[in-house]
């Protein structure tokens, strides 16, 4: 067996890599590559990482800071394009990539294509629709997470809720956030929170990464679970930069799960210094008022009405007396005032008096029969009888 190994070259690690470098990049120099951009990276170095792929595979490439200065446009994720360079191994990691010179965009990629059909028509159908959110609680007593148990993003939301609301309950719902089946999972995990009911705002998220590790979040399934939620839903999908169908469709976006449990939460430190401030303000007005009222009830105390409330009859007496006084005096004129009238009328009257007239020598002659007036001579024939009236008495007479 050791005769054997003997006789047959071992070759290093670095031997038959450097063998394979050198057969494959004589091999494919000055090619075009087409397929969808993936996982990009624009290093501080300036060199530019991602991957190219398509339904089948995909193969890591490099635009090198040097080559990228000539860029027309800034790659992104998503963006189908066509790319000229050379295949190169690198050594160190045991992997081939494409150096690129040469980048030219053919389209956007099918799953940009995808997000952007979707987003479309459900925009359509209202599920971004403002008066269709519902406010996150001021106060939340429990807040359920969907994500994962393990990445960055649960650490972060646990490590600041227990800093800004530690009294507040956390319930993890562990679900997939990537890859197959992550989608029906979340909108499951959505599902089961409303059925229990006890939360009152939920987050759903994960950290960064590219367009197709947080594609789940980009599903028609995620986007009606949330908007069917009656429990309000704080979306936290990757970094800021990033947006996602559940974005649109959520109650509040945050840009990153960090800041969505900062918007879930109520900083107790500062509630319980408003309420230590409110306390002491309400004391404080409190006493006041008690101070107020207390000063009235002494100045109602020593006040003369209470020590002498006969005091309260004095000067309504005096202005019934006034009064009283004022209306003699107006009687008394008047009654003045009219006794000069009726004497003046009754000087008038006794004027004309038929007795006042016959003492002064007049005389009324009556026929006897009748007592009728005579007031004419004429008027009286031989014969006939009268009576004469006198200031005195009357006496009958005869007409000869």
């Amino acid at each position: 067996m050791d005769s054997e190994l003997r006789l047959e070259k071992i070759h290093s690690v670095t031997e038959i890599t450097g063998e394979i470098k050198a057969t494959l990049e004589a091999e494919y120099q000055s090619i075009w590559v087409e397929g969808e951009i993936s996982n990009y990276l624009h290093h501080t170095s300036g060199h530019r990482y991602f991957t190219l792929k398509d339904a089948g595979a995909q193969i890591k490439a490099v635009i090198w800071r040097f080559s990228a200065q000539g860029l027309q446009f800034e790659p992104k994720d998503g963006l189908k394009v066509r790319v000229f360079g050379d295949i190169t191994l690198y050594e160190k990691g045991g992997y081939y990539q494409i150096r690129v010179t040469r980048i030219l965009p053919v389209g956007k990629g099918s799953l940009e294509e995808q997000f952007q059909r979707l987003k479309e028509r459900l925009a359509q159908e209202g599920l971004f629709s403002e008066e269709h959110k519902q406010p996150i609680p001021a106060y939340p007593n429990a807040i359920g997470i969907i994500s994962s148990p393990t990445g960055a993003a649960i650490r972060d939301i646990i490590n600041i809720c227990r800093r800004r609301a530690p009294a507040v309950r956390l319930i993890l719902r562990p679900a997939r956030v990537q890859g197959d089946g992550a989608a029906q999972d979340i909108a499951k995990a959505i599902e089961e929170f409303n059925r229990w009911g006890e939360a009152d705002v939920l987050i759903v998220g994960r950290g960064g990464g590219s367009l197709e590790d947080l594609w789940a979040f980009n599903e028609e399934i995620v986007a009606r679970a949330i908007y069917q939620s009656q429990i309000p839903i704080i979306s936290a999908v990757g970094h800021e930069i990033d947006f996602s169908i559940a974005d649109f469709v959520a109650d509040l976006r945050a840009a990153t799960p960090s800041a969505a449990a900062e918007l879930a939460t109520y900083d107790a430190q500062a509630a319980f210094a408003f309420i230590g401030d409110s306390r002491t303000r309400l004391a404080r007005a409190l006493t006041r008022n008690v101070e107020k009222y207390r000063q009235l009830v002494d100045r109602l105390i020593h006040a003369r009405v209470l020590s002498s409330p006969a005091t309260l009859l004095e000067r309504p007496s005096q202005r019934l007396d006034d009064s009283i006084s004022r209306m003699k005096n107006i009687a008394e004129l008047l009654l003045l005032k009219n006794r000069g009238a009726l004497t003046l009328l009754e000087h008038k009257l006794g004027a004309l008096s038929p007795d006042n007239v016959l003492k002064r020598g007049y005389a009324v002659v009556q026929r006897r029969e009748g007592l009728a007036v005579v007031k004419l001579a004429a008027e009286l024939s031989s014969g006939d009888r009268i009576d004469i009236k006198f200031a005195d008495g009357s006496k009958p007479a005869t007409i000869e």
